[in-house]
C-alpha cells in the first residue's frame, strides 16, 4: 500500500544532525525511571543500594504485571534508589563499570522457537518493554494476543534522526527481531516506510507499506489508522527499529545489548550529529563543550513536541531517540504575539506572522508560549494537522466532559499523545492537549 497524507505540518528547525557518528559515549552513571512507562503505578524494586548487577539483571517490576521485568542497561553498582511521595520509586541510579558484563541468554534462531519460548525470553531479558500495547500505550500484558504488530521505520518529527542512516548495517538484527515478533501475533507484522528503496524494504516475513507526507506521517498511530484501524476491543502492539534491533541482538548474540545511536540536535548545539550511547545514559558528556556559549538553553530528551525537559546532567529517557537543545523562552515580549514577524514559526497566517511565505525555511524556535492558557476555542485547525478520520476538538471536549461514550465514539482508542502533539503546538488556547488526552485515557482505564 502507498498512502499519501495531506494533513499535518512540518516544523522546520535549525540544527539538523549531520550524518556522522561522532563516537561512543560512555556515561559514568545511568538512571532507570519507572516514570518513563505509562500505567506503571505500583513498581516493586528488586535491588538495593550497594548491589552489583549485570546488564540484563532485573531491577524492578510492576506488581500488576510481574512477568514483565525491567532490567539494567549496564553492569555496575546500584548507588541510589530515589523515592517520592508515599515511597513511590522515581529513579534507580547505577554507577557503571568501565567494561559491561552481561547476563547470558541462549543464542537462538527465533524461526525455530515456539511463541511461548519467544515470549519467555523477551520477558526474562527485559526486552518485553520495548513493545507497547494500544490502546493506551502500555507495556503489554503477556496474556494478551495482538491482532497485529506495527513498526514505523521513519520519524517525521522535528530534527528527527534518520533511521536509514542509523540502521543501514543492522538488517540481520532487524530481520531476527521481525522473525521473533511474527510468532507473537496471528496477524501480520506491518512496517511503514517513506521510500521504495528503504533499508527496511529488504526485510521479509512482514508487510511493508509506504507513507508520504508531512509530520505526523511517521507516527505509528497514523500508520495503524490507515492500515488496520483499532476498534473497541482490539489490541495491537508496536515497537520501533531500536526495539527490533535489541530483540534481534538478544536472539543472535544472547544478551541484552542496550547500545543505540541517537541524534544530538537543535539550534544551540555547535556540532549536531549522532552518538552511540547506552539507553538511559546521563547526557552531561554528550553536551559538554558542544553547546553555544552564553546561552540559556533547554535540554530535551526526545523531540520538541513530545520530549521531556532535562537538566544538563539529566538522563536519556528509555524510548528517546534524540537529545534536542533549543533556547529557553523565559522572557516577556510586549505584544510579541501580534507584532509582525517573518521569523516566528506559526501554522496560522493570522496575527502578522509571515513565516508561511517561506514555509521550508529553517528557523530558531524557543520554548516561549507567547500567551497563557485560556478558554478552549474551537477553530477547526486541529483537524488540519491530524491525518485520521477523527475529530480532535470534539474528542478533547468529550474528555473534559467525562463523556465515556463520546470518547470511544470519537476515536480515543486510536491515538496517543504524540498523535495530538501538533494540536498542542498550534493551539491558540495554549491548552496542554497531550496531558488532557492522557487524562481521558486514564479515565477509561479506571472505568
Amino acid at each position: 500500500m502507498v498512502k499519501r497524507l495531506k494533513k499535518g505540518y512540518d516544523i522546520a528547525l535549525i540544527g539538523k544532525p549531520a550524518e556522522k557518528i561522532a563516537g561512543s559515549i560512555q556515561s559514568d552513571t545511568y538512571c532507570f525511571k519507572p516514570t518513563d512507562f505509562k500505567g506503571i503505578v505500583r513498581p516493586k524494586i528488586l535491588v538495593n543500594e550497594g548491589d552489583v548487577i549485570k546488564a540484563g539483571t532485573p531491577i524492578f517490576v510492576d506488581k500488576r504485571n510481574e512477568k514483565a521485568v525491567f532490567t539494567s542497561p549496564v553492569s555496575g553498582e546500584v548507588v541510589a534508589v530515589v523515592r517520592g511521595e508515599k515511597r513511590i520509586p522515581l529513579e534507580i541510579k547505577i554507577l557503571a563499570d568501565k567494561t559491561t558484563e552481561y547476563v547470558q541468554f541462549p543464542k537462538q534462531n527465533p524461526t525455530s522457537l515456539s511463541p511461548e519460548q519467544i515470549r519467555n525470553v523477551l520477558l526474562e531479558s527485559g526486552l518485553w518493554i520495548n513493545l507497547l500495547e494500544r490502546p493506551f500505550g502500555l507495556v503489554p500484558n503477556p496474556e494478551n494476543a495482538p491482532k497485529a504488530i506495527f513498526i514505523s521505520c521513519f520519524d517525521s518529527s522535528p530534527l528527527a534522526p534518520n533511521y536509514e542512516f542509523i540502521f543501514k548495517e543492522e538488517t540481520k538484527y532487524l530481520q531476527a527481531g521481525i522473525d521473533a515478533l511474527d510468532k507473537l501475533t496471528k496477524g501480520k507484522v506491518y512496517l511503514g516506510t517513506n521510500s521504495e528503496k528503504s533499508v527496511f524494504s529488504s526485510l521479509k516475513n512482514c508487510e511493508i507499506n509506504q507513507f508520504y507526507g508531512v509530520h505526523p506521517a511517521g507516527n505509528v498511530g497514523v500508520q495503524i489508522h490507515h492500515t488496520n484501524p483499532i476498534n473497541k476491543g482490539d489490541i495491537v502492539w508496536t515497537t520501533t527499529p531500536y526495539g527490533l534491533q535489541q530483540i534481534g541482538r538478544l536472539f543472535l548474540d544472547g544478551r541484552y545489548d542496550a547500545r543505540k545511536v541517537i541524534a544530538l540536535a537543535g539550534s544551540e548545539v555547535k556540532n549536531p550529529q549522532y552518538y552511540e550511547v547506552h539507553s538511559q545514559a546521563c547526557i552531561n558528556k554528550l553536551v559538554e563543550n558542544n553547546i553555544k556559549p552564553e546561552k540559556n538553553v533547554r535540554f530535551i530528551s526526545g523531540n520538541v513536541l513530545t520530549g521531556e525537559k532535562l537538566a544538563k546532567d539529566g538522563y536519556l529517557g528509555y524510548y528517546a531517540n534524540m537529545i534536542t537543545v533549543i533556547p529557553e523562552g523565559n522572557y516577556y515580549e510586549f505584544f510579541g504575539w501580534i507584532a509582525p514577524s517573518a521569523n516566528k514559526i506559526s501554522f496560522s497566517r493570522a496575527l502578522g506572522l509571515f513565516s508561511f511565505l517561506a514555509p521550508n525555511k529553517s528557523r530558531v524556535a524557543d520554548t516561549n508560549m507567547h500567551g497563557e492558557e485560556r478558554a478552549f476555542v474551537q477553530t477547526g485547525e486541529f483537524e488540519k494537522v491530524v491525518p485520521m478520520d477523527i475529530l480532535p476538538s470534539f474528542l478533547l471536549k468529550a474528555i473534559i466532559a467525562n463523556d465515556y461514550e463520546g470518547m470511544e465514539d470519537l476515536g480515543i482508542y486510536e491515538v496517543l499523545e504524540e498523535d495530538f502533539a501538533l494540536c498542542e503546538f498550534i493551539d491558540v488556547s495554549k491548552i496542554e492537549v497531550q496531558s488532557l488526552l492522557r487524562e481521558g485515557m486514564n479515565t477509561l482505564m479506571e472505568a
